[in-house]
């Protein structure tokens, strides 16, 4: 959930510009139509795994593994490269794993809250919370990759300046990576929508150049085309062992940036991403690293940098240039992911209000969250710090992504057979497939754990676990804020039989749940003694898809003595805005002049039980709502330990307030307090 910016012209109420909305991605565009998508997907979609023969290849012969550059060792290499793209991106995810849209939208949360609309029907809770953690964790992991991949791409890029002048020293390309990445995130805040046009055509000239290149070195060397065979990635096992296996964590790279394939499908749909894979990125990847195989079976010593050297001396300023901007293209991509997943989370109620600001009036999709930036700034600045270059970084990179292409293989099984039916045998087979290649590269990154590997897993875990938290003492503090609330029904008749005294004007409570009286509300009538003339309940949920119908977005219900319930539904790709929802339901019969309305919202105030308090029958203290003594026979209420309560509340007062969160004009809102007891 998201606030807008403020239309012009000050606290209008229902003069708001609409939001902008993303219009869906085409099922089956054509002709130029389908050109110009593919093209401006390539700055987007490809980035990532475009930028991986900066690195991919010279990782492999690292003097770590000890990998001697002979010709089985680079046959077996690039063999495996081959086949892991061909597997893990030309056959899971674009075969695959794109079929698993939600209404469109890629994604492990959109895959996540795909599941949650089967899994709501089901009756086995330990199943419904595994999965949920299982997309949560993999969602974490994904901010890992979000630090490491600007990190590990610029510098990568900027390390070609050491093949120009050798006798530049580590410490200069660090600090022109560290500044090229500041600048980088300091841009953020302006948007990218001027750019972005232009980030297609980069790529595009990205991707022909490392085609050329790859192409030239191969000319000279053409027997590097016989690891197109499968059969030396075989060899490659037998004759190296454990070092075979270990490079696996190294050959990972190559495939790195297959899961923004899945998240970005929403953007351009299936077929534009499709045709740009196979009619020019793979085409190019495979032109390329065939074509560092050659130059390191002709010159051994190349495998110190094969990519750079790969081009004349006259070009290797232009090709430094144009690596670095398909580096932060790259970069940048990430970042946005990160804050459309921000996006997600908050809408889903995994993640405290944060501000995020839209900075394209026309696309729905470009914003700017200013907690997620900086904490991706600080990340990729102290990663560049500690380890210096990008062979040195590869060692933390690839337990975040095979660890999220291992979730989403467990999830689009689960998918599959409960919400496609389809049989064991058939997704069984490919979900073992999926897995075996998953796993195995996992647990080859997994080794070199103590060597930086265990920096995503540390990001990973520090956001699950806030993600985490947040959920759970949501539904806590819902749980005995309902408990507290009466049913409308009573209230109505109370209100009937009182007449409490009546003034004009229109009064908006807010309140997440679509049943019953809000405490706001009973709060206000329990101190002010009166109550407007027109009494608006308004709830804003959350639905598991991305965006919902117009005609489905707002519902109103008009009840007695003046009251209205008033139901806003989102979807988690959407912007929720108060003014809009009065502006809609004004057509549906609900009147209320900007200037006579009164927002009425609360803010909790959270106590944490006293240890020796607990276990004692000790009526609360006045004031202070504390959670419901349980029925005999309900089901145990939630706990949270002590130092996630703490946890928390450090959240809840740090989260963004509801006034800026909803585009509630704030001359017009009255906050109303609450002691809320854990």
């Amino acid at each position: 959930m998201t606030p807008r910016e403020p239309p012009p012209g000050g606290s209008g109420l229902f003069a708001a510009v609409r939001r902008p909305h993303r219009p869906g991605p085409e099922a089956k565009p054509t002709g130029r139509r389908l050109a110009g998508l593919s093209l401006i997907a390539l700055g987007i979609v490809f980035g990532d795994i475009g930028t991986s023969p900066l690195y991919a290849l010279r990782q492999c012969f690292d003097p770590e593994y000890g990998l001697e550059a002979s010709q089985l060792n680079v046959y077996g290499v690039l063999s495996l490269i081959v086949w892991l793209l061909i597997f893990v991106v030309s056959i899971k995810y674009i075969v695959f794993i794109m079929r698993a849209d939600n209404r469109g939208e890629g994604g492990i949360l959109a895959l996540l809250a795909l599941l949650l609309q089967q899994e709501r029907r089901s009756v086995d809770r330990r199943r419904r919370i595994l999965l949920i953690s299982l997309g949560l964790f993999g969602a974490a992991l994904l901010y890992g990759d979000g630090m490491i991949t600007p990190a590990i791409s610029v510098l990568g890029a900027v390390e070609g300046i050491q093949v120009v002048h050798p006798h530049l020293s580590e410490s200069f390309t660090v600090v022109l990576a560290l500044a090229v990445l500041l600048a980088l995130f300091v841009f953020q805040r302006f948007g990218t929508a001027r750019i972005g046009g232009t980030f297609g055509p980069l790529m595009a000239l990205w991707f022909l150049t490392i085609a050329v290149l790859g192409t030239a070195e191969i000319a000279r060397e053409p027997r590097v085309l016989f690891a197109l065979n499968p059969w030396y990635g075989l060899q490659f096992f037998m004759a190296n062992g454990k070092t075979g296996f270990l490079v696996l964590g190294a050959i990972v790279l190559a495939v790195t940036g297959a899961e923004a394939l899945y998240a970005d499908m929403g953007h351009f749909g299936k077929r534009p991403i499709r045709l740009a894979w196979f009619a020019l990125v793979f085409p190019a990847l495979l032109l390329n690293y065939f074509g560092q195989g050659a130059l390191v079976l002709r010159d051994p010593s190349a495998a110190s940098n094969p990519f750079f050297l790969l081009a004349p001396n006259a070009v290797l300023w232009p090709l430094v240039v144009i690596a670095t901007m398909a580096a932060v293209i790259a970069s940048q991509a990430l970042i946005s992911g990160a804050f459309s997943l921000t996006q997600q989370s908050v809408q889903l109620g995994y993640s405290p209000r944060v501000t995020i600001v839209h900075t394209s009036h026309s696309e729905a999709g470009q914003i700017y969250i200013p907690e997620i930036n900086n904490a991706l700034m600080v990340g990729c600045l102290l990663l560049v710090v500690a380890f210096r270059n990008s062979t040195a970084l590869g060692a933390a990179y690839g337990i975040a992504v095979t660890g999220t292409m291992a979730i989403t293989s467990i999830l689009f099984y689960v998918v599959a057979r409960s919400r496609w039916n389809w049989s064991l045998l058939h997704i069984g087979t490919l979900t073992i497939a999926f897995l075996f290649v998953d796993l195995s590269l996992l647990a080859a990154n997994a080794i070199k754990f103590e060597h930086g590997g265990w920096v995503p897993v540390a990001i990973a875990i520090v956001v699950f676990t806030l993600m985490s938290t947040w959920k759970k003492g949501r539904m806590m503090l819902n749980e005995i804020l309902h408990a507290g609330s009466l049913p409308l029904s009573l209230f109505l008749d109370d209100v009937e039989r009182r007449k409490p005294p009546r003034v004009a004007g229109t009064a908006v409570f807010m309140t997440s749940s679509a049943e019953g009286v809000p405490v706001v509300l009973l709060h206000h009538l329990k101190h002010n003694k009166v109550l407007h003339e027109q009494v608006v309940l308004m709830s804003i949920l959350s639905e598991e898809v991305p965006e919902v119908p117009e005609d489905e977005r707002v519902g109103v219900e008009r009840l007695e003595q003046g009251f209205y319930r008033v139901t806003a539904r989102y979807g988690f790709m959407e912007t929720p805005d108060v003014p809009e929802v009065l502006t809609i339901a004004k057509a549906q019969g609900l009147r209320a002049r900007a200037l006579d309305t009164t927002f009425y919202l609360g803010r909790e105030q959270i106590i944490i039980a006293d240890r020796e308090r607990r276990g004692r029958e000790l009526s609360p203290r006045p004031g202070v709502r504390r959670a419901p003594e349980r029925a005999e026979g309900a089901p145990r209420p939630m706990r949270l330990a002590r130092w996630r309560k703490r946890l928390f509340v450090v959240m809840t007062r740090n989260a963004r307030s509801a006034t800026e969160f909803f585009g509630i004009p704030p001359n017009r809102v009255v906050e109303l307090g609450a002691q809320v007891e854990f």
